[in-house]
């Protein structure tokens, strides 16, 4: 089908030929483009909006042809939740919990200590109303219940929050998985030692505690300490060892004290050299073998993971490090694999691989997703394939027959091997009676929610299928044949009604009607022409209106736009004859009219307006009258453009040469002189106009306004002439009163505000763009009691810029010719002598200490509590020399750069350094000096933008190589520390900050509270950097310090 715009320009193509009093029937459905042919399905990639008559593309697709019944839900099988038969039950990870959920799994399949819990005494569940959900309380209670779902469950996966709540565990948070095992079983052990039961009180031990001693040998009497021990793992480190005999071969190897590590031996009385080592008494029947796969790193401070290979038997003879071997059982078998996916010990992922002990299948436990490995055999291969990003890889080493290889298995669990049993039953854990009933209340739950799930299922079925036949027979209906009846319904209704994911409402058709009550034209794109039988079913079944049939086609609004459309054609040709007839010489006895030129260049536009002013009643939806898009278009065609502001501001054509009295505008340049003939064309389409014949004076009463501003601007030139003279010095900064060293002849100096100074010399400069300055505003120099603001110190140091000082003469001057509100001046008494005594300054009036103090603890508040503030980090190389690559900045103001030494002058604390004007000048100089500056600055350099004089500068001068960084000051130091490192590429533990020397350490404090002010410069020197950098970021993206289980109930908390 033809694109939008085609059909739009040919529905209206007619109007060239056709007058608005002579439209008929067939003019009015062209225009509303009744009798455009239907587009066919497959001609068409999207809907045609053009088309009232296009029903493709609509949405109709998904409803044509047979149809899926799960296209009509998106509700999952409830059965998928199910657990199939013959296989274990998983752990939901509640986000960082899959350590706990790896551990659980091993523990639930060691047979021995599950039998053991279900014979814990439990009054709370034996006695529980099945009619009321199960809430265990105790960490025995709650392993109990959920060793039970985990065996009879008839879920698919269960939820172990309860467990995790009761720990008081972080889901978020990811932790040290060998550390939770430990604290996990000492805090059963602790449980279950509360049981009446001897053998329940002693499971832990049986099941995981071994027996050895450090024993240490004097070298020099023979005398040999042991001190025994017991243990639930062992902890092998991996470090520079390729199987698992190494690593228990170093942990029990012999370890030598010599030096200022010598043992004191009870037998000698004195330090000697000695050896140690660890014996090996007595094994577990499970043993844990914990390797040492996250290890502290001092280069970095942090934790790092070993991506080392250790190989490991399935069958592992402990005989060989036993002291007694031939007492006990020596031979264990492989029962379980956990393995941390990930090359960072700060995150990754845990599972477990673990053998069933009835039917020496392997299973992997990943969470709620449980594997069942083939053969009867453990299968690492494709847990080995995560940790390819690291960057140095080595080759996985050959493994023997009966041995397993791992770079990812950080615990190893080892049962002893027993002679296989004849009873069937002895590898049997049945759920006593109590926990079955609660199981059996989960498993009712389960089912109730599976047959909910389903029924939902089958409502939506029904009700898809329902739809899909709805469609199939109204959309067939749709389409309008020839000579029938027809209506038009919204063409979004119509998508929304064939979306079956929203709901259908009624069909509103009020946004689409003119002000006559009809159906717009410019609103036929957003309908469609369906048949009236379609119609009435749709209405009839969702409602809505008011209903457009054939009778709704707007004769008025088609009339009206053919009359826009034949008066812009006719517009084009007045504006072509105007435009030539505009460039012809006036004669000089044929009478012109002034014309403003603004309005000359937009008449165009603004007789396109003046036309649709008549249109305001066929007003739509929109907001907009049917020739408001014919003239957007119009003017994006043919019309040169206004400036916007121009634009808004023209309402009316001579507008611009009319003043504000209703005469003729003084402003010549404004205006121009046009032909008779030109004037009679354009005041056809603008006849309320005002008309300025070429004979027509100007306005009076702005020929008089004009002559007194012009008499002000000389009254004003004259005052600025006479001020500049009498203050020729203060304007031209000469010969100015200096702080620093008293002027002698005098013993009074005044005092202004700048901001005085700085507006009346604007008002010197350009007397008639600026106004007079006629009072002096000293108030702001004053605390609301009437005090002086400023301490004699604070006006050396800096202050200064905030005031001007003032010769009497140049006082007396000011006085007069201006009104001043309060006096300020500065007293000098007792000049210097040579006998060495030192003037003293005062001021009337006199200094205000309670606002002084006031004003100060205001200042240094705000430098404390800013939320965004620039700081410069600066890298220094051993300790002293700052990087310095180029040259510093030049002053915007100022030919030469600023000397290097100088520095920013930094706010004091409260009260420091501050003096009164009983301070000697004397006095004022030593702490000058003392404050390590060169020479006292001059007033001149004190003012800022004064001529022929070097300011000093506020603005930081930027060296190459510092860094500018937005702060604020409630952040911590760890976190600038962090913006360092991505600025400077230096981790946070090798940076080593500080301000003026004083070192930044504490890396939980504000940088308010430790002084980091606005405009700070932060040295940072740099320790040695690491290699690996990807590790130093996984490290910072550790929020907060690492707490490990601080505040969890395996603490006792």
């Amino acid at each position: 089908m033809a694109p939008r715009l085609q059909l739009e320009k040919a529905a209206w193509r007619w109007v060239e030929t056709v007058k608005p009093e002579d439209i008929g029937r067939e003019h009015v459905e062209l225009s509303y483009r009744v009798n455009v042919p239907a587009c066919r399905r497959g001609t068409c990639r999207r809907n045609c909006k053009g088309n009232p008559n296009c029903l493709v593309g609509i949405g109709e697709q998904a409803w044509l042809g047979e149809i899926d019944e799960n296209a009509f839900h998106n509700i999952d099988d409830p059965n998928s939740e199910r657990r199939d038969k013959n296989t274990f039950v998983g752990l939901t990870n509640l986000g960082a919990t899959c350590y706990v959920n790896t551990f659980l799994q091993v523990w639930f399949h060691n047979l021995e200590l599950r039998r053991s819990l279900y014979l814990c005494q439990n009054p709370r569940a034996q006695d529980h109303n099945i009619q009321l959900d199960y809430e265990p309380e105790s960490i025995c209670e709650h392993l109990q219940y959920l060793f039970a779902l985990l065996q009879n469950s008839n879920r698919r996966y269960i939820d172990p929050s309860g467990l995790v709540k009761a720990l008081g565990l972080d889901t978020g948070q990811q932790q040290d998985a060998q550390e939770f095992s430990k604290l996990f079983l000492s805090l059963l052990e602790d449980t279950l030692s509360k049981q009446k039961s001897t053998t329940l009180q002693n499971i832990i031990q049986r099941q995981f505690c071994g027996q050895f001693s450090y024993v240490t040998v004097c070298n020099q009497c023979g005398r040999a300490s042991p001190l025994p021990s017991r243990f639930y793992e062992l902890e092998l480190n991996i470090q520079g060892h390729k199987n698992l005999n190494e690593c228990i071969t170093e942990f029990l190897k012999e370890e030598k004290l010599d030096g200022d590590n010598r043992y004191f031996c009870e037998s000698c009385q004195n330090k000697q050299c000695a050896t140690r080592r660890i014996k090996l008494h007595s094994l577990p029947r499970t043993l844990n073998l914990q390797l040492m796969r996250f290890v502290f790193d001092r280069t970095t401070g942090h934790k790092k993971k070993l991506n080392t290979f250790i190989s490991f038997p399935e069958q592992l003879d402990m005989g060989p490090f036993l002291e007694t071997p031939q007492d006990q059982q020596c031979v264990y078998e492989l029962s379980a694999v956990l393995i941390h996916r990930g090359v960072s010990a700060y995150s990754g992922h845990y599972i477990a691989h673990v053998k069933d002990a009835r039917t020496s299948d392997w299973y992997k436990f990943n969470d709620e997703e449980i594997e069942k490995m083939e053969g009867k055999k453990l299968q690492l291969g494709i847990e080995e394939d995560i940790a390819e990003t690291v960057k140095s890889q080595t080759r996985k080493p050959k493994c023997s027959k009966g041995y397993h290889c791992s770079r990812n298995a950080y615990m190893l669990v080892y049962k002893v091997q027993e002679e296989e049993s004849t009873d069937p039953t002895a590898n049997d854990v049945q759920v006593p009676g109590f926990l079955q009933r609660l199981v059996d209340q989960d498993n009712h739950k389960f089912e109730e929610w599976c047959t909910e799930m389903a029924e939902m299922r089958r409502q939506s079925v029904d009700k898809g299928k329902a739809k899909h036949e709805e469609v199939k027979e109204l959309y067939e209906l749709l389409p309008v044949q020839d000579g029938q009846p027809y209506e038009f319904v919204p063409l979004e209704w119509l998508k929304k009604w064939l979306d079956d994911s929203t709901a259908t409402k009624e069909m509103d058709n009020s946004l689409f009607l003119c002000s006559h009550g009809k159906l717009h034209p410019d609103k036929v794109g957003e309908a469609k022409r369906v048949s009236m039988a379609a119609a009435h079913i749709l209405y009839q079944r969702y409602g809505g209106g008011p209903r457009l049939d054939g009778s709704s086609l707007c004769r008025e609004c088609v009339s009206q736009r053919c009359r826009v459309l034949r008066l812009k054609n006719q517009l084009n040709e007045d504006y072509r004859e105007v435009t030539n007839l505009v460039k012809r010489t006036l004669g000089s006895s044929e009478e012109g009219y002034w014309v403003g030129k603004s309005s000359l260049r937009s008449w165009r536009q603004l007789a396109m307006e003046q036309l649709e002013e008549d249109e305001q009643e066929t007003m739509h939806g929109s907001g907009q009258t049917n020739g408001q898009a014919a003239h957007s278009r119009f003017n994006k065609e043919y019309g040169p453009h206004l400036p916007e502001d121009s634009e808004e501001a023209m309402k009316t054509f001579n507008e611009d040469i009319l003043c504000t009295h209703g005469g003729l505008s003084i402003l010549e340049t404004e205006r121009r002189l046009v032909p008779s003939a030109v004037w009679i064309k354009v005041r056809a389409y603008f006849p309320k106009a005002p008309e300025f014949t070429q004979r027509q004076l100007r306005c009076g009463q702005c020929l008089t306004l004009e002559q007194e501003e012009k008499d002000n601007e000389a009254v004003s030139k004259m005052m600025a002439q006479d001020q500049k003279n009498q203050l020729l010095n203060l304007f031209q900064e000469k010969n100015r009163p200096l702080l620093t060293k008293w002027p002698q002849g005098t013993d009074t100096l005044f005092i202004v505000p700048m901001f005085f100074v700085d507006e009346w010399k604007k008002f010197i400069r350009r007397p008639t763009k600026s106004s007079p300055v006629s009072s002096v505003g000293n108030s702001l120099l004053l605390c609301p009691h009437g005090g002086f603001m400023f301490t004699y110190e604070s006006l050396i140091n800096g202050d200064f810029q905030h005031v001007a000082l003032l010769w009497p003469s140049e006082w007396e001057v000011i006085s007069k010719l201006f009104i001043v509100d309060q006096a300020i001046s500065l007293h000098c008494s007792g000049p210097e002598t040579a006998t060495g005594t030192t003037p003293q300054y005062t001021t009337q009036p006199e200094l205000c200490w309670e606002c002084r103090e006031g004003f100060i603890f205001q200042q240094q508040r705000d430098l404390r509590e800013y939320t965004q503030a620039t700081i410069y980090v600066r890298k220094v190389v051993e300790d002293k020399a700052v990087v310095k690559e180029a040259a510093p900045e030049l002053n915007a103001s100022s030919s030469e750069a600023e000397p290097e030494e100088e520095k920013e002058e930094l706010p004091k604390a409260d009260g420091e350094g501050e003096s009164d004007f009983s301070q000697s000048e004397d006095g004022a100089k030593r702490a000058k000096m003392s404050d390590g500056s060169a020479a006292t600055l001059s007033t001149g350099a004190m003012i800022m933008g004064r001529s022929g004089s070097i300011r000093r500068s506020t603005r930081h001068r930027k060296l190459r190589g510092e860094k500018a960084l937005i702060v604020s000051a409630s952040q911590t130091l760890k976190e600038l520390k962090i913006q360092i490192m991505h600025a400077f590429s230096v981790a946070p533990f090798d940076q080593n900050l500080s301000i003026e020397g004083k070192g930044l350490t504490d890396d939980s404090a504000s940088l308010g509270s430790l002084g980091v002010i606005p405009e700070s410069i932060v040295c940072l020197k740099a320790d040695e950097p690491i290699a690996d950098y990807a590790a130093m970021d996984d490290v910072y993206q550790v929020g907060m310090p690492e707490e490990g289980f601080k505040g969890t109930g395996l603490l006792g908390h």
